[in-house]
């Protein structure tokens, strides 16, 4: 398990001291304080979208099912690739993961394994748990507050993508920009989710 001085060792450099200090104490709370410290809103206020941010109506495929619906989803690509002025030679475009209501999801799984009978409530119940304590690493777990009206998850391996401009067209509303605290979090559970140092393979040239 990593340390708490570990942790501090990669807090975020740009923050001014009296913000590291409040982050690191966040962290120390950890898991017991995911609430509306999660998120910053007076940064939801502001037209920029940044990484971690909720945003209304995106688009969105699950194959191999070809029918395309839209939801509210979280930024997944970092805040400089998708900056509108950042120029370059192609059309960037923007990952993002849609946010489904905890509660939807939970009655889901009770639809489909406990009543019929393949495993007991008990087991669903603690699954949520995990859920809401950020153990599990596929999922990012998103507390009620800013414009999250009901607790929320975040699948990370089911990432879509669009053109980054439209982003900011007529009609995209922003749900939400992440608090330090809640970046980070994003931010660790990225690295968990997306690169494994100890994934147990010796990737041997011969």
């Amino acid at each position: 398990m990593i340390s708490i001085d570990d942790i501090k060792i990669y807090l975020p450099q740009y923050l001014s001291a009296s913000e590291q200090d409040q982050l690191f104490g966040e962290i120390r709370k950890f898991p017991f304080n995911l609430d509306s410290r999660f998120y910053s809103y007076p940064l939801t206020r502001e037209e920029t979208i940044y990484q971690g941010d909720g945003v209304k109506d995106l688009l969105i495929i699950n194959l191999p099912d070809q029918r395309l619906g839209s939801l509210p989803s979280m930024i997944i690509s970092n805040t400089c690739d998708i900056d509108p002025t950042n120029k370059r030679y192609f059309q960037a475009r923007v990952l993002y993961s849609p946010i489904f209501v905890l509660e939807k999801y939970e009655n889901l799984l009770i639809s489909q394994f406990v009543n019929t009978g393949k495993i007991s409530k008990q087991n669903i119940e603690s699954h949520i748990a995990t859920i809401k304590k950020q153990e599990i690493t596929q999922i990012l777990y998103l507390p009620e507050g800013c414009g999250i009206e009901s607790e929320s998850i975040v699948f990370l391996d089911r990432i879509n993508n669009c053109p980054a401009e439209s982003l900011y067209k007529e009609g995209n509303e922003k749900i939400f920009t992440l608090s330090n605290y809640g970046f980070y979090i994003l931010l660790i559970k990225l690295s968990i989710h997306f690169t494994r140092v100890r994934e147990g393979i010796s990737r041997f040239t011969s």
